[in-house]
């Protein structure tokens, strides 16, 4: 148990803390998750390229290439210079406001070293195919040895089959057939694998299918991880979900309670309003 404890340690990512999704190799052997790479860019003035691009590797053929992401779409060099001249907007290899090609220089998170990664910035990367078969096979190896439970059975317990994210338990299939009995507000539960770890089913991105964790206000839209760093989204003003939730919460709080004080105004011209009718009627 401790030897896999201490495995899953060097299977997470220095930035975001959760096991790597697509991991890049940086020039001082570190690792960082390719979405964290790109925010910390951002973070430190460097607008990404092209996010949806992934980092050249020999082995990232089209059919090892996330399905999510596209091909790189490199920008004219003429086009840079007129944007570098006009003082709008950066790409990586230049900083705000910077006339001549500058090197990319990241903070490893790791080692705390700024690492240099050449004017191509991520685009230099490799991505680490080998850590991330690794991390692939450890969440395989935790899921077959981590049996769940069923929490209602009477001993001997079964083993759990499904999962209710409402109910907040795990059951075998006879314990989730009993306490979701058919014709009840139960009955509408869906069930899903079963887990020791339950959180609210969060809504996701039709595009990337990641769960959305912010809100756009410019596009009036919510947005995962991959879209915050397209570039579409580049000077738009964009906050986490639950900010922009307060926000609008508050705000339809009060045109509520603004429509409810009218109400009997309105009622009030309404019935006068009838009666002025039946008059005219007569």
């Amino acid at each position: 148990q401790t030897s896999m404890k201490n495995m899953e340690r060097e299977l997470v990512c220095p930035v975001c803390k959760e096991m790597y999704k697509q991991p890049l190799a940086l020039p001082c052997t570190h690792n960082v998750c390719h979405v964290c790479a790109s925010e910390v860019l951002l973070q430190h003035g460097h607008l990404y390229c092209d996010p949806t691009s992934e980092p050249t590797s020999p082995a990232a053929t089209p059919s090892t290439r996330s399905p999510r992401l596209g091909r790189r779409a490199v920008p004219k060099p003429d086009r840079l210079d007129r944007l570098l001249k006009s003082g709008f907007g950066t790409y990586p290899g230049r900083k705000r406001g910077a006339v001549h090609p500058q090197t990319v220089s990241f903070p490893c998170p790791a080692c705390q070293r700024d690492v240099d990664l050449g004017e191509r910035g991520l685009g230099s990367l490799f991505r680490n195919l080998t850590l991330e078969r690794v991390v692939e096979r450890y969440r395989q190896t935790i899921n077959i040895s981590a049996a769940i439970m069923c929490q209602f059975c009477k001993p001997p317990q079964l083993e759990a089959t499904k999962g209710c994210t409402e109910c907040k338990s795990s059951f075998c299939n006879e314990c989730f057939k009993l306490y979701h009995p058919w014709g009840t507000q139960k009955a509408q539960h869906e069930p899903t694998p079963p887990t020791l770890t339950f959180r609210p089913k969060g809504l996701m991105c039709p595009e990337h299918k990641e769960e959305v964790t912010h809100y756009c206000k410019t596009c009036q839209r919510l947005v995962c991880q991959l879209c915050r760093v397209r570039r579409t989204h580049t000077s738009h003003k964009i906050t986490p979900v639950l900010s922009a939730y307060q926000a609008l919460r508050e705000k339809l709080t009060k045109s509520l309670a603004y429509i409810l004080s009218s109400q009997d105004t309105v009622q009030t011209q309404i019935a006068e309003l009838e009666e002025t009718v039946k008059h005219t009627e007569v």
